[in-house]
């Protein structure tokens, strides 16, 4: 199993969506990328924490490769939008790549890059820097549209 990070704005229907892709054997959404350690909700929506929502995914990489996850993606939220995503503002919102490996450093700034060139006018806003210390979210945000029999919180 390997593990991936992404933020794209509130992790709800980010974790969702990748919950529901073959070869992804689980999901975690919580915090990473800030200076406070072991971030509560509350702290992280202060915006003085520095923390992104994000959501870890664990996958198999024999059922589903990185560069499928990375499109998933790109197609669950704005990556043009700084620090906002739909109703949700601030820069916990921010649209963020971390990444846990040199391979997937690269994978992810070629999708970029790629995807600039392709499919976007405005500049993509997402950062690509390395894993840090993911601090899991409270269990009530663990899965939270499933519990709610949701498919997607998206507007």
């Amino acid at each position: 199993m390997e593990k991936a990070t992404f933020g794209a704005g509130c992790f709800w229907g980010v974790e969702e969506a990748f919950r529901q892709l073959k070869g992804v054997t689980a999901t975690a959404v919580g915090y990473e990328g800030g200076i406070t350690n072991n971030p509560t909700y509350k702290d992280v929506c202060t915006g003085r924490t520095g923390h992104a929502e994000v959501v870890q995914v664990e996958y198999d990489p024999k059922q589903v490769s990185y560069d499928q996850l990375l499109d998933l993606f790109w197609h669950s939220h704005n990556p043009t939008s700084l620090n906002r995503q739909g109703p949700d503002i601030g820069t916990q919102y921010r649209t963020a790549i971390f990444f846990h490996s040199p391979e997937q450093e690269k994978a992810a700034k070629a999708s970029k890059e790629k995807l600039q060139k392709t499919g976007y006018k405005s500049p993509i806003v997402t950062q690509i820097v390395p894993a840090a210390i993911f601090w899991k979210a409270e269990d009530y945000h663990q899965q939270y549209l499933a519990k709610r029999g949701l498919g997607s919180c998206h507007i």
